[in-house]
């Protein structure tokens, strides 16, 4: 699969062309890569061009030296649709990805034709987490990730996910993937989101048709953060995810691909 050097790093994406197709540009969550997108991707593909990338630091990107800021990580999805010409695409970002969907949306609306926001805030880190996710981050870099998986897949996942004793293969891969995480480039990346500036007076100028959705059980953006963008962004739709937590496309990717077709087929 190709990469592209953009803003001063390679990113990793996957793209299934079709230059006839609308397309759709899928961003990630931090922890994980674009294969959080393998089921909308295999449904949508048919429809649509979908091309879902890495962030700098994550999956199979370029670990930079530096650049792991959200402005940055901006700049980057902005060099990658300018490269790729796919401009005006749908845009689908979850958590960190909701970052850059917003600022996209708000700061250039023309690259995009629609936004849809999954388990993400427009608000800095609440000050509450922070002690706790920079100990992880820093046994993370030291000692390795395998040794904070089991307390980093509740704030991840669901309870129903994590319980399910049909889903272990699934869990277990998840967990696999999550432990094969480059140490230097993701605890950049959990760092450059941890420090985060908030974007909430920006998200009032969003005018592009956007969807919302967040699970019901996500204690990483907990839904009042959803219900916050919700109100400030005009005409956008909320939508509450049942039994899902902070990786709804993985957890239920059914109710998740339903939406999203629904949202597109009504714009």
């Amino acid at each position: 699969m190709p990469k592209v050097r953009v803003n001063g790093a390679e990113l990793y994406y996957e793209d299934t062309g079709g230059e006839d197709k609308a397309n759709i540009v899928f961003s990630h969550g931090l922890l994980f890569s674009c294969r959080m997108f393998d089921e909308q991707v295999k449904v949508f593909q048919d429809r649509y061009r979908c091309i879902a990338y890495d962030h700098r630091g994550q999956g199979q990107s370029e670990i930079t030296a530096s650049g792991y800021d959200m402005e940055t990580l901006y700049q980057d999805v902005v060099a990658l649709i300018e490269t790729l010409k796919i401009a005006p695409c749908h845009f689908v970002g979850l958590s960190m990805g909701g970052f850059m969907g917003m600022r996209l949306a708000a700061r250039r609306p023309e690259l995009l034709k629609s936004l849809i926001l999954l388990e993400t805030s427009a608000d800095p880190e609440p000050s509450e987490n922070i002690p706790r996710y920079r100990t992880l981050n820093l046994v993370a870099r030291w000692l390795g990730l395998s040794l904070i998986a089991n307390q980093v897949m509740p704030i991840v996942f669901a309870p129903k996910f994590l319980n399910d004793p049909l889903r272990a293969p699934l869990r277990e891969q998840w967990k696999r993937r999550l432990i094969a995480n480059h140490r230097i480039g993701i605890t950049r990346a959990v760092k450059g989101v941890i420090e985060r500036k908030g974007i909430y007076d920006e998200i009032g100028n969003i005018t592009v048709p956007t969807l919302i959705m967040v699970g019901d059980h996500d204690v990483a953006t907990v839904p009042a953060k959803s219900e916050r963008i919700h109100e400030r962004i005009a005409n956008s739709k909320l939508v509450l995810i049942p039994n899902a937590g902070h990786s709804s496309t993985i957890e239920e990717p059914e109710f998740i691909n339903q939406q999203i077709d629904a949202f597109l087929k009504n714009l």
